[in-house]
């Protein structure tokens, strides 16, 4: 029996990284987004965002590119995709409402009411993007309605649970595969599709669509929820002169506890865990369970203080006043081994520096182009050296592991004042020290 053909539908970071695994597993793809400069992008063997290992993946296999198997193509037709496909993975975006918490599902929706009318055969529809609760439902009836196929043509649910640096690895090894399924024909594809992870020990986890919606969205709540907590503990030793980094290290070694996510710092950010938790909260609200969600408003308020203590923190080192004082600012993007911007904590910490007066430089190993892009004001440096020159504090906000290979005693002959403030808890305090430099951290003592 042949494999089934796939098509993933959205090639943002979601949908480039699965197209490319589902080539690397043996299965003929075809992709397809409505972004021509992204498709030409693809087709070329480029992957649209910095993700390790995905370039490499890519030219693996995309058709016309020297040595690769040819197994991923792209096309910007529907009817071809329907034509083309027995597995339609749909990745969309799934972004905040502007000026509300609630979740923007037009993009699934445009995806759905594109497809459906070409499914003229057996097909399974197969939504991957994080989506509010209730959605697999309606859209299962829109499919039903729309497609030539009628019940032939199903849905089921898949969440992700990429690590934006990891994603490779997460969608070829993951930790678990979700399912929500209508019925047995859906699982037994999804079982085929995802044979190879599952021979070699994944747990495959069969649920019907409510649930299999609410466990992305469940998982990032407590992620969320383990910072903010360890955030909110830098704030009591802040008061209390205690020591956090020491706090979360004895905590986390209670196994209900564990040590992961018990870094504290300036926060979350990205394009995944702010919008899920405020988009959680709106939905609860629809389904009148607001109560149940009230303590994800706090979680998102103590995250987003720790950006204006960090703010503080900047001011206070320089005597008081912000305006005229030259910053450095080390890292833009929301976490490392990414080149992602969206809500990121160092580039708002940054953002706020500027507009009270400060002459803000910013250095990212591989956020530069997307961070003028957002804030084009900032003035960028080619590299961390060159970001602390003249600088009266440095601020360390994105934990790349360049930063801490860095030399303190290069970067205090060229630095204005040494002053540096470790908004990640991830340098070591003793070399600043010794090079000369007055080291604070989040929620640590500053001697």
């Amino acid at each position: 029996m042949a494999s089934p053909k796939i098509t993933v539908i959205g090639l943002g970071y979601l949908g480039a990284t699965h197209a490319a695994a589902m080539a690397e597993l043996g299965f003929e793809v075809l992709g397809l987004d409505v972004v021509p400069e992204k498709m030409r992008k693809l087709e070329q063997g480029h992957a649209p965002m910095f993700e390790p290992g995905l370039e490499e993946l890519l030219r693996s296999h995309v058709a016309g590119v020297e040595g690769s198997s040819g197994r991923l193509r792209f096309t910007d037709s529907w009817e071809e995709i329907g034509a083309f496909g027995d597995v339609h993975f749909v990745c969309v975006n799934t972004p905040q409402k502007h000026g509300e918490y609630g979740c923007d599902m037009s993009y699934v929706d445009s995806a759905v009411e594109s497809l459906a009318p070409h499914l003229h055969g057996p097909a399974l529809v197969v939504g991957k993007s994080t989506v509010p609760v209730g959605s697999a439902a309606r859209l299962a009836a829109r499919i039903a309605e729309l497609a030539p196929a009628g019940a032939e043509a199903e849905l089921a649910w898949n969440p992700e649970f990429l690590r934006e640096g990891f994603a490779v690895q997460d969608t070829l090894h993951p930790d678990r595969i979700v399912v929500g399924v209508a019925g047995p024909r859906g699982e037994a594809l999804l079982r085929e599709v995802y044979a190879t992870p599952v021979a070699e020990g994944t747990p495959f986890l069969v649920t019907d669509f409510p649930t299999a919606e609410l466990v992305k969205t469940a998982a990032n709540s407590f992620l969320a929820t383990k910072i903010s907590f360890i955030n909110a503990m830098a704030e009591i030793c802040e008061a209390a002169d205690g020591d956090v980094v020491k706090l979360a290290e004895a905590i986390g070694h209670d196994d209900r506890i564990g040590r992961k996510f018990l870094r504290a710092g300036i926060g979350f950010g990205g394009g995944c865990l702010p919008k899920d938790l405020r988009a959680f909260m709106a939905r609860a609200g629809e389904l009148g369970a607001s109560e149940a969600l009230t303590f994800l408003r706090e979680i998102d308020s103590i995250n987003m203080r720790r950006r204006a203590q960090m703010v503080e923190m900047a001011r206070e080192a320089l005597g008081g006043a912000l305006l005229g004082k030259r910053i450095a600012v080390l890292g833009a993007t929301f976490k490392p081994d990414s080149d992602d911007v969206r809500d990121s904590p160092a580039l708002n910490v940054a953002g706020q520096l500027h507009l009270q007066g400060a002459q803000v430089t910013v250095y990212d190993p591989k956020g530069m182009e997307n961070a003028r892009a957002v804030f084009p004001t900032l003035g960028y440096a080619d590299s961390a050296l060159d970001a602390v020159r003249g600088a009266d504090v440095v601020l360390h906000l994105t934990e790349w592991a360049e930063f801490k290979e860095l030399d303190p005693a290069a970067l205090g002959d060229v630095a204005s004042s040494r002053h540096i403030l470790d908004g990640r808890n991830t340098l070591d305090p003793v070399p600043w020290r010794k090079a000369g430099w007055t080291f604070r951290a989040l929620g640590r003592p500053t001697l």
